[in-house]
């Protein structure tokens, strides 16, 4: 059975137990952060604590704890699930006061702090060869005007997802003012001619930590990438497609709306890039970190 952390003490997750006056609960007054475990070892986990002291800011919640607190914390969750391949999810929300009301407690309340780890699967990165891809939607972005903030208000995501999978499709891309934002829970690579666009950073677009590992190698490597804005249009005439989060690495889209991308197969950019991507990984996680 699975151990999780909750407001400073290490438990089976069957005994944790939240308080109904919380205000993540009640009114989605918090903010989570999801760090990639790979080879037992945290991936990139400074820049997704960071990520992590930012939403809390944006929301005007105190941080319970420091970066090198929250690094420990994560470590010692790895090692009690077992270590290799996990997702580990990390939730602070303002905390549990004595009566449900809209503004800040007062006094304040200490903080909910609750962290979990599950078991995932490797992602096609890996095996890029035999990838076969995924079909997307788009749909119209309605979420809130700070999707820079990592918020546990979520409800218009699950809804566009669900209506991906309902459709067949593994995601949906989203859609404001004609532009691409981003996925329902990744961020949006296009790729024309052998250059890589992606929508630039901006309130609209939650900056992910896999997306800027992708700007930083494309760097490196000297490939071709902007960040610019995407209309929709440009979607269905696009070489290739791919969408990132920290627990997928980077996805290749071969459809959106039904409509092929490329030849409908995962492109060879993608495939070069894939491998790239889990060298960098093996080189940063095949020792302590």
């Amino acid at each position: 059975m699975s151990e999780v952390f909750l407001n400073g003490s290490f438990i089976e997750a069957s005994q944790a137990r939240i308080s109904p006056m919380d205000r993540g609960f009640l009114f989605a007054d918090g903010i989570y952060e999801v760090i990639p475990v790979f080879n037992g070892v945290l991936f990139r986990a400074e820049q997704h604590l960071r990520r992590l002291e930012r939403s809390l800011d944006g929301l005007q919640i105190p941080s319970p704890h420091s970066v090198p607190e929250w690094m420990e914390l994560c470590r010692e969750l790895v090692r009690r699930n077992g270590g290799g391949e996990l997702s580990l999810y990390m939730q602070v929300t303002r905390g549990a006061p004595d009566k449900r009301d809209h503004p800040f407690p007062y006094p304040v309340v200490p903080p909910t702090v609750f962290m979990s780890a599950t078991s995932i699967t490797r992602s096609p990165t890996h095996d890029p060869d035999a990838a076969l891809g995924f079909a997307a939607i788009t749909l119209d972005d309605i979420r809130w005007g700070r999707c820079d903030i990592k918020s546990v208000s979520l409800l218009p995501n699950v809804l566009a997802k669900q209506q991906a999978y309902a459709m067949g499709a593994a995601e949906a891309i989203l859609i404001r003012d004609g532009l691409v934002t981003e996925g329902a829970s990744t961020n949006v690579f296009l790729i024309k001619d052998g250059r890589i666009g992606t929508p630039p950073r901006s309130t609209r677009i939650l900056n992910g930590i896999t997306r800027e590992l992708i700007i930083e190698l494309c760097d490196r490597h000297r490939i071709a990438l902007v960040e610019r804005e995407i209309a929709k249009a440009e979607l269905y005439d696009a070489d290739e497609i791919w969408i990132s989060s920290s627990t997928k690495d980077i996805t290749p889209i071969v459809s959106v709306d039904t409509r092929k991308i490329g030849h409908g197969v995962p492109g060879e950019l993608w495939k070069s890039f894939a491998r790239r991507f889990v060298d960098y990984k093996l080189s940063v996680c095949s020792r302590s970190d």
